[in-house]
């Protein structure tokens, strides 16, 4: 190599943290290739949420003529799951494996899970929809066997989504924290973008045949793209035959002890207030668009770009400010100050009859929802005992979960409910708009609440910081 070929090699690598995104996270230890295959297991989880939310949703519906309660109850039967992945953390913290790994078994168990869903969702699906010679199967069989697929592929996404953040975290030192947060979940956005585009495309023709062929590759790449993301990663423990480990504490103890460590049940509370706020709009930003302001499909299809959009500058600019020394608690703090003017934003959209405003709205909740979801993960990153990552992990992944899917979940009975019982009170010119107005504010008032919970840790990490600053700059 030339001296002036070394030279501008020397110029790139210094540079490249600034023009590659989360090149910065890198370390020798940790390679940003091997980093950014890690961040595969996070592909996976989001091919896997938008074929179970998004396109199943429609091709049950649409397509296979299933009841729409049906649907909601077969996609809401991952939910069970989530209260679990504190329980999945714990038990990766201090599983025992012959060939000394902890995280890589449960990893590939709920690659396995994913796989197994997957493998007889179509056929499962086409039983419950009555196509072709299906129909003549009971009715039963195709209940049972969807739900059981969905229950599946809900449980695998709760396993590799806990153990791989516990992974990535292990695997990285803790100033690295926020933008490994940050690298995780742009990469989970861009599988959920990627996977619905390539869904689209290939469902366009729908034949049973080709639900079949979608599915079943989704269930193979799912496999393939996790295999790849856990090869070599967990460096294995060795230990000798003949050495005696002393016996795991029980989850009970260790929950427990995780709750009495400093604000841990204050955050959480604030975990599921938050997420609960940020999640009940999600079902009904398209049918508010379409329903209310009167707009095109193709202009309601713009509303999950803006949302994704904005998570993914969400998440780029949380995890540029997390990466100077920034707090993570005044950075969850600020989504949600962020996320009240942007439902407000909605809500002022439908009485000025603005699909404009409402389109701006959507991209300040994206943008906001991931500055509150950054914050908060960040935060129990950083706060968590090392011999406990994926316990706090799980915690924080069982709630954020849970308080999603209740919050999906209760916005369509929330709206029902305000139209059935006060339909007479016209709030804006639309006819309709009430119940989804009625859903806005009350997401507006819980993050006023996440607020009001959120200032009292939020001053009390200011104290702590200015208290070390003074000792440190006291001591000799």
């Amino acid at each position: 190599m030339s001296k002036t070929d070394a030279s501008r090699f020397r110029l790139w690598l210094a540079n490249s943290p600034r023009f590659l995104p989360f090149a910065d996270v890198a370390t020798p230890d940790l390679p940003l290739p091997r980093l950014l295959r890690l961040s595969l297991f996070q592909i996976s989880v989001g091919m896997s949420l938008v074929l179970l939310v998004g396109t199943l949703n429609r091709v049950m519906i649409v397509e296979l003529g299933v009841p729409a309660s049906l649907v909601g109850l077969m996609i809401s039967m991952p939910v069970l799951f989530a209260p679990l992945r504190a329980l999945i953390g714990f038990r990766s913290d201090h599983h025992r494996c012959a060939l000394g790994w902890r995280r890589v078994p449960y990893l590939w168990q709920g690659s396995l899970l994913q796989f197994g869903g997957f493998a007889i969702m179509p056929f499962a699906l086409l039983v419950l929809g009555g196509a072709g010679h299906a129909a003549e199967a009971p009715v039963w069989i195709g209940r049972l066997s969807a739900a059981l697929a969905f229950m599946l592929v809900g449980a695998g996404i709760h396993v590799v989504q806990t153990v791989g953040l516990a992974l990535a975290t292990d695997l990285t030192v803790h100033e690295s924290h926020p933008r490994v947060v940050g690298l995780m979940y742009v990469m989970l956005l861009l599988g959920m973008l990627g996977s619905a585009l390539l869904f689209g495309h290939a469902l366009e023709d729908f034949s049973p045949g080709r639900l079949v062929q979608v599915i079943q590759t989704a269930a193979v790449t799912g496999l393939a793209l996790n295999a790849i993301a856990l090869w070599k990663q967990e460096p294995r423990q060795s230990r000798r035959p003949t050495s005696s480990p002393a016996p795991a504490p029980s989850f009970r103890s260790t929950w427990l002890q995780l709750l009495e460590t400093g604000n841990t049940f204050r955050a959480l509370f604030i975990v599921g207030v938050g997420t609960l706020a940020f999640s009940m709009a999600d079902i009904l930003l398209e049918p508010f668009g379409g329903q209310i302001l009167g707009m095109a499909v193709s202009a309601t299809t713009r509303l999950t770009a803006l949302l994704a959009g904005g998570g993914l500058v969400g998440f780029a600019f949380a995890s540029h400010v997390l990466s100077k020394g920034g707090s993570p608690l005044k950075m969850a703090l600020a989504g949600a100050l962020l996320g009240i003017p942007a439902f407000m934003a909605v809500i002022v959209a439908a009485s000025l009859q603005s699909p404009m405003i409402f389109l701006l709205g959507n991209l300040f909740i994206g943008f906001s929802g991931a500055l509150f979801g950054h914050g908060t993960l960040t935060a129990t990153m950083q706060s968590a005992p090392e011999e406990h990552n994926g316990l706090a992990l799980g915690a924080w992944g069982a709630v954020q979960a849970t308080a999603a899917g209740v919050g999906v979940a209760s916005s369509g009975i929330l709206r029902d409910m305000v139209n059935l019982v006060a339909p007479e009170v016209q709030l804006v010119p639309t006819s309709g708009a009430n119940g989804y107005l009625a859903v806005y504010l009350i997401e507006a008032s819980l993050l006023v609440l996440t607020v009001a919970v959120l200032l009292p840790l939020v001053y009390r990490s200011n104290e702590l910081h200015t208290g070390r600053r003074a000792h440190l700059h006291h001591s000799p």
